[in-house]
């Protein structure tokens, strides 16, 4: 290939055997680490490294563990490719490859090794046929040896003699290798001599420990400052074992700091804030990030990673969402955090950082989605073209669609699909989105589900919840980011008909609302299996007006649509079979239009629950110190991209355990 080749003796063995890996001392992937660490070492303008995973979780998984250790990016575009295809696709484009091991049902080695994969390619496909062989031999049914292929620009291999070994003589699936014994070089072109030698200058043995592999990947905790003054505030769900955390900043000229500063100062409470608790990061299921500029993307990024890393989430790093918001202009801190957080660690995360043809890469300490309790919480979705991870640049619409159908790639991973499983879909779309084009996205979205379902055959289709949120800006100034939330059904889960006694059933007319039909119009609830409840609460202008009384100023009628808000949610709750000790997470997006500020809105729903708390007698909020929701600023929101014009939307998810 006349490129350097770098190889080491293997010393260590397969010592950490479980899927994700963790630096284990003696383990044959830390011969890995020294092997790419030396050509990191000699040819420093190496950035990336390739590798043919195809569908081995267990080697994508330790090859993407050494490329984060040495700040190297993981190619895979092998990954979750069509095996029939892609074999097809490697006979077509001249790679000659001989079997040199077998080892499984319909392979016999005296007939099979040293054959060719255009030779063996129509017996593969008969024994995916009989057996659900993988044609690719990426269950271990085959190893091969590759003699030439158009990277080989120098020469082939010629093997002129070799040896098969029987390893185990089983009946139904032998197995043996090929044991070449005499082989050449075949010079390739026009040339004097048939035989080549190999270039001494293009290769290296590595030798060695290697550096120090502790100091090399220590995570620097150093550098970290508390900046928790008494600008930060809190709020907290009250569920036991799934409960949310948010904390914000409160800005002000004599205390504003940086985004990287507030940041800090909000992961230190929220850490503080787990440790309270007796959790830590590993808890977290997912991750609500919320920054002022997304043009300080970047260093936001460096902070993040400084606080959630691999090594503090063994059980799988969370998967996150990133929005820029308009946190200044609602009187708040330059960054906002909201945490979902479990007191287990039965999560299930999937984390590829490889970049391959799949779905978009997550190259560092954030999944592409995680699975607890049947909810299946996926990180953001841009319109990203996975090979390239470049944007689409045909348009918000085109986007839409890319970050839709990396969704469903990402979902087809925990055996679901957007079509059929998901419960809700918040849309963020960006103010650069011409109205024109913002007008098509709910249709197009829609189209997209409708096409899908008819092309898959999907049955036993959930009817998804839409919200459209108007933000200031998205990463890689995106115009769209589509955020789902699957339900899955797991193979352990029992219907549960049991139901808690209820808070707040009964008569609701102490609010001083009667049930009237446009009430219901304002509401979009979803219930899954009695487990899952969803409500998004739309507050436009005209619902405000209804509201309104003839003698009311804003202050009144803020607090009457605070009310209503609560009364409403309370009854749905209620009428589901549902209590708000339930809830995951409620977060009330208003309009920085309104011009009122996050601490006077706040002071506003947090006196509409105390008065729902004391019609209780005290006992749906008791005990808790902090509001249950969090005010998220946006700039509109809406159930259709075409009207974006909510003054108020409530987002409410509970879950029964």
């Amino acid at each position: 290939m006349n490129v350097p080749l770098f190889r080491r003796r293997i010393r260590g063995s397969s010592r950490h055997q479980k899927l994700s890996y963790q630096m284990t001392p003696d383990d044959e992937v830390e011969d890995m680490f020294v092997l790419l660490s030396e050509v990191k070492r000699q040819i420093p303008s190496i950035t990336a490294v390739s590798s043919g995973a195809i569908a081995s979780d267990y080697q994508r998984l330790r090859v993407e563990s050494i490329c984060s250790r040495l700040g190297l990016v993981s190619l895979a575009f092998l990954w979750k490719q069509d095996q029939t295809l892609l074999l097809q696709e490697m006979i077509a484009n001249g790679i000659k490859a001989i079997l040199v091991k077998v080892a499984a049902i319909g392979l016999d080695p005296s007939k099979h090794l040293g054959k060719d994969l255009a030779f063996m390619e129509p017996h593969l496909l008969k024994l995916k046929e009989l057996y659900g062989s993988n044609v690719c031999g990426e269950g271990g049914e085959y190893e091969t040896l590759t003699l030439d292929c158009p990277l080989f620009t120098n020469a082939r291999i010629v093997l002129d003699e070799f040896e098969v070994k029987l390893h185990s003589p089983d009946s139904i699936a032998p197995v043996g290798v090929l044991h070449p014994t005499i082989f050449h070089l075949e010079k390739k072109g026009n040339t004097d001599s048939n035989s080549v030698e190999e270039e001494p200058g293009l290769v290296f043995e590595v030798q060695g420990d290697g550096p120090n592999t502790t100091e090399a990947t220590r995570q620097v905790d150093n550098g970290i400052v508390d900046h928790t003054r008494t600008r930060v505030n809190l709020s907290k769900t009250g569920k036991d074992n799934t409960f949310s955390i948010c904390c914000w900043l409160e800005d002000s000229s004599e205390s504003s700091t940086g985004l990287k500063q507030d940041l800090e100062s909000v992961l230190t409470e929220i850490e503080s804030q787990l440790s309270k608790h007796a959790f830590n990061w590993k808890n977290v299921l997912y991750i609500h990030l919320y920054i002022s500029d997304m043009s300080e993307f970047a260093a936001a990024n460096e902070t993040y990673v400084k606080f959630i890393t691999q090594e503090k989430c063994f059980f799988g790093v969370p998967s996150r969402s990133t929005i820029e918001l308009p946190l200044v202009q609602a009187g708040l801190g330059k960054a906002y955090v909201e945490v979902l957080v479990a007191n287990d660690h039965s999560k299930r995360v999937l984390h590829v950082q490889s970049i391959s043809s799949w779905a978009p890469s997550c190259i560092g300490p954030y999944s592409q989605a995680t699975l607890h309790k049947g909810v299946l919480h996926m990180a953001g979705q841009l319109g990203l073209d996975p090979p390239t991870m470049n944007l689409r640049k045909e348009g918000a619409v085109a986007e839409l669609n890319q970050a839709l159908t990396n969704s469903e790639a990402i979902a087809e991973a925990f055996r679901c699909s957007i079509t059929s499983s998901a419960i809700l879909f918040v849309v963020f779309c960006s103010e650069r989105t011409q109205q024109s084009e913002r007008n098509q996205l709910h249709e197009k979205f829609v189209s997209f589900l409708d096409l899908a379902k008819s092309s898959w055959r999907v049955s036993n289709v959930m009817d998804p919840i839409f919200l459209y949120i108007l933000v200031p800006d998205l990463p890689k100034s995106a115009l769209v980011e589509v955020k789902p939330v699957l339900y899955v059904k797991e193979d352990s889960e029992d219907d549960d008909e049991t139901r808690k006694d209820q808070l707040g059933e009964g008569d609701f007319s102490c609010w001083g609302y009667k049930p009237e039909k446009w009430h219901q119009d304002c509401l979009q609830t979803r219930v899954v299996d009695g487990k899952i409840c969803v409500n998004v609460l739309s507050i436009s202008a005209e619902v405000m007006k209804k509201l309104d009384e003839p003698s009311g100023d804003e202050e009144q009628q803020l607090k009457r649509v605070s009310r209503f808000c609560v009364y409403l949610l309370n009854k749905t709750l209620s009428e589901n079979s549902f209590s708000w000790q339930d809830t995951t997470s409620l977060r009330i997006h208003f309009s920085t239009s309104l011009g009122v500020s996050v601490e006077r809105l706040s002071d506003i729903f947090e006196t509409a629950f105390k008065v729902l708390n004391e019609m209780s007698g005290g006992v749906i909020f008791n005990g808790l110190k902090e509001p249950i929701f969090n005010l998220v600023p946006v700039l509109g929101a809406g159930n259709s991209s075409a009207s974006l014009d909510n003054i108020i939307t409530c987002e409410l998810f509970s879950l029964r355990s």
